[in-house]
């Protein structure tokens, strides 16, 4: 492994670990607020960062492409609202299992609408995705509990996020891609919490929720959520530009080790056989893929 792919690697180590810490912090959080407003506090340290960047050296960039900016934005906000509240509903390490199924659905979405052949390899890798998710959920053939199927969406809208953001690089600057997604994900919550206050509806809990005064702690956290989450993006970004996105990917999936740990310190149960099972096959599952993208770099495809 040569120098400047060992650095990629530490930087995507230390960026996964930061996630893991992030998704730490908002389960403390969603003791005392929703997990609406946790998104909120999220995106809106991230919408100060990222102007203050552009405000320092100005967008360079083509643009032109306004709606699937938006669409992007859409994507990704609403896989981060159900990744926040399966945060705050079921162990730690499970809901970023279902986060990291963005891989599977990434790569059926590049099939369908940019046309990236998969081959028998990433075919593979995403059926066995699949059956991991059939074991992560328990699924009996009958029904899924809330957290279940918000988690499975949570990887679909990632995957439609990432999908639209090969188009997107192509036409802005990184930094306006990110920008529209933590510019959706304040507005979205701000809404969310508005109508809140007067609609209440205990099925639409991942969605509607009261906005709650943070206490004097909770700001605490607050600035440690940003923090984490700025750091995790940065050095992520670092690490794909070190090595190739397939060893990166490969690597990413370290920050399910790194938050079924987390959870454990902070209350969460160890997972269970089947539970256990379904994370491996995921694992597994990121790992073909991500196999698959690394041999077309190496192709020159």
């Amino acid at each position: 492994m040569d120098r400047q792919v060992a650095l990629g690697v530490k930087y995507m180590l230390f960026a996964s670990l930061m996630f893991a810490v992030m998704g730490a912090v908002a389960k403390e959080l969603s003791d005392s607020m929703s997990s609406v407003e946790v998104v909120f506090f999220r995106n809106v340290f991230g919408v100060i960062l990222i102007l203050i960047s552009i405000y320092n050296k100005p967008l360079n960039q083509i643009g032109g492409k306004v709606g699937l900016l938006i669409f992007r934005g859409m994507a990704g906000f609403i896989a981060l609202l159900f990744f926040f509240y399966n945060i705050a509903q079921i162990p730690l390490g499970e809901a970023m299992t279902f986060s990291k199924t963005s891989t599977i659905f990434t790569a059926i979405f590049a099939y369908i609408f940019v046309k990236e052949k998969l081959g028998v390899k990433g075919w593979f890798g995403v059926f066995v995705g699949f059956v991991g998710i059939l074991f992560i959920t328990k699924f009996d053939g009958s029904s899924l509990d809330k957290t279940d199927y918000l988690g499975i969406l949570c990887g679909v809208g990632a995957g439609l996020a990432y999908t639209s953001i090969r188009e997107l690089r192509k036409f802005y600057d990184s930094r306006a891609i990110v920008l529209s997604f933590m510019t959706i994900g304040t507005i979205g919550p701000m809404i969310l919490l508005i109508i809140g206050n007067f609609y209440v509806n205990p099925d639409l809990d991942f969605l509607f929720a009261k906005f709650v005064m943070p206490q004097a702690n909770d700001w605490y956290y607050i600035v440690l959520l940003g923090v984490f989450a700025t750091l995790a993006l940065i050095y992520m970004t670092k690490a794909y530009s070190n090595a190739k996105a397939g060893i990166i990917g490969t690597i990413s999936y370290s920050n399910i080790a790194f938050s079924i740990i987390l959870g454990i310190i902070l209350g969460d149960s160890f997972p269970d056989i089947w539970i256990s099972f379904g994370i491996l096959l995921i694992v597994i599952s990121g790992l073909l893929v991500s196999s698959k993208n690394s041999n077309k770099e190496k192709n020159g495809n």
